[in-house]
């Protein structure tokens, strides 16, 4: 994602765990042993993949759980770990901002009318995908900042417009003329 849009770059490969795939974790995901016998070993994309993230920032869902993983198969190939002070955590922000509510995944679709209907399992691409969309909900939405310029505005003034910047937001201070104006706009309607 680039400025909370999908730019369609995606890195998904499916690995070969090199051990049996327990029947709880196929119950999560529905990937077999069997499905990954033949798909490339961690070793085989872990450059890959890191040059694939480069110094971006990851958004990641319990974001200590993944990177513990990955940064275990990245230790036994001597390579640098990830830090997770780098992660956005979705999940630490979804509980700051709805306390004692569900925050899993699929909570977090139905709050922000997320359609995850096409997902049966928990799927890395998928999941990835959702997780974008809740992001970006979770963050305010894609509009990230409200600019107003006097053209855009429609003013056939060449008057200065009246901006204070109090926190992140602007307020436009009305002209002495519209101060007026809406004082006798107020008595009509109240006498």
């Amino acid at each position: 994602m680039e400025n909370k849009v999908l730019t369609g770059n995606k890195f998904h490969f499916y690995i070969n765990p090199e051990r049996d795939m327990p029947q709880e974790a196929y119950r999560i995901h529905g990937i077999s042993g069997d499905f990954l016998k033949d798909k490339p070993l961690f070793k085989d994309i872990a450059d890959t993949f890191l040059k694939f993230i480069d110094n971006s920032q990851m958004v990641i869902h319990n974001a200590p759980f993944d990177i513990k993983f990955l940064n275990h198969e990245l230790s036994l190939l001597n390579l640098p770990s990830l830090e997770v002070e780098n992660a956005i955590d979705t999940l630490i922000i979804a509980r700051k901002a709805f306390p004692g509510a569900k925050v899993n995944l699929d909570a977090l679709c139905r709050r922000f009318k997320v359609d995850n209907s096409s997902r049966q399992y928990h799927g890395a691409l998928k999941d990835a995908e959702l997780l974008a969309e809740v992001y970006v909900e979770l963050t305010g939405g894609r509009q990230t900042s409200f600019v107003i310029k006097n053209e855009s505005i429609g003013f056939n003034s060449d008057k200065d417009l009246s901006v204070d910047t109090l926190g992140n937001k602007i307020v436009i201070r009305p002209t002495q003329e519209e101060q007026i104006f809406h004082k006798e706009f107020l008595q009509k309607i109240f006498n």
